[in-house]
């Protein structure tokens, strides 16, 4: 989540990765959130605040996208929904915020806040559901049971799950790989100053590696953490993954693979470095079979 796309908002020194990959994924954004009970709603129009990128492309997918009242920065897919008012950062939000737009509903992802936010918006009884995040098949499936019951289409919702519980399945056979033959995987998520952060076990991109029949070269920690250069150098990655992006946090195949960090590393021998869209790799939402196919495909060739 990837959203963030991702949920690393674990204590300590998921924090700052949780920043860093926020900003790396949607760029610098304030934001706006609430909190109340879940239940469902009648089919209406343009009454819904959807906060978190996966819970958006689920409303999209469910056909409900005509429900959108507004949508938070990680919410970038359909193209269509970025129309959309933006009220700012899911973990980030501002009450000013979300009570400008005046949604009757609003749909969470898990993580959303910060909690002080959410008192303001539970005092103005705005009715809210969270949706629970997980990094896993059955995850994924959960939410959009979840969202579909928020909206009041179980029946949509059911078709869906069956769908890309298949669709998901079948990537995932097709990506399995022999013990012997897995890749290690790197996923690093700032480089910043020469400075690698990277993941460790617990995260999207932890579970996005292992479902692509890879092996994360890095479970020593959990999260998010800036490492040393032996500790890179120990973790030997067969392929560097990174979010495909531009702007003030990109760098280049060149930069990255020439810091002393990673020169003797066999990526950087190979020079396989992996760039995917950040909210498709790491956003565990209906299109996360895509996603699986495609890292897959980018570390042993074909399909996956």
């Amino acid at each position: 989540m990837i959203g963030a796309a991702c949920k690393h908002t674990r204590r300590g020194s998921w924090t700052i990765a949780a920043i860093t990959l926020a900003t790396a994924l949607f760029g610098a954004h304030t934001a706006w959130t609430v909190s109340a009970a879940s239940s469902a709603h009648a089919e209406g129009s343009g009454d819904v605040l959807s906060l978190g990128g996966s819970v958006t492309e689920i409303v999209a997918a469910l056909g409900q996208e005509h429900r959108l009242k507004a949508r938070d920065t990680t919410s970038s897919y359909p193209p269509s929904v970025t129309d959309l008012p933006d009220v700012g950062y899911v973990r980030a939000l501002s009450p000013e915020g979300v009570l400008a737009v005046n949604p009757s509903l609003i749909v969470a992802e898990e993580g959303a806040g910060p909690p002080e936010a959410l008192e303001v918006i539970r005092a103005a009884r705005i009715e809210y559901v969270e949706v629970p995040e997980a990094y896993s098949r059955d995850g994924i499936l959960r939410k959009i049971e979840v969202v579909g019951d928020a909206l009041g289409v179980s029946d949509r919702a059911e078709d869906l799950a069956r769908k890309v519980g298949a669709d998901l399945s079948t990537a995932m056979t097709k990506a399995e790989r022999a013990e012997a033959d897995k890749r290690r995987v790197l996923f690093i998520i700032s480089a910043n100053g020469g400075k690698i952060t990277a993941s460790g076990s617990g995260t999207a991109a932890d579970a996005i590696i292992r479902m692509a029949g890879g092996v994360n070269a890095v479970t020593s920690f959990d999260g998010y953490k800036q490492m040393s250069d032996e500790a890179l150098a120990a973790a030997a990655p067969d392929a560097i993954l990174m979010m495909d992006r531009s702007g003030d946090h990109a760098v280049d195949d060149e930069e990255l693979l020439s810091l002393p960090a990673m020169r003797l590393t066999p990526a950087a021998e190979t020079r396989d470095v992996i760039r995917i869209d950040g909210m498709l790799l790491l956003g565990f939402g209906p299109r996360t079979a895509q996603a699986v196919t495609e890292l897959s495909g980018a570390l042993y060739g074909g399909e996956g």
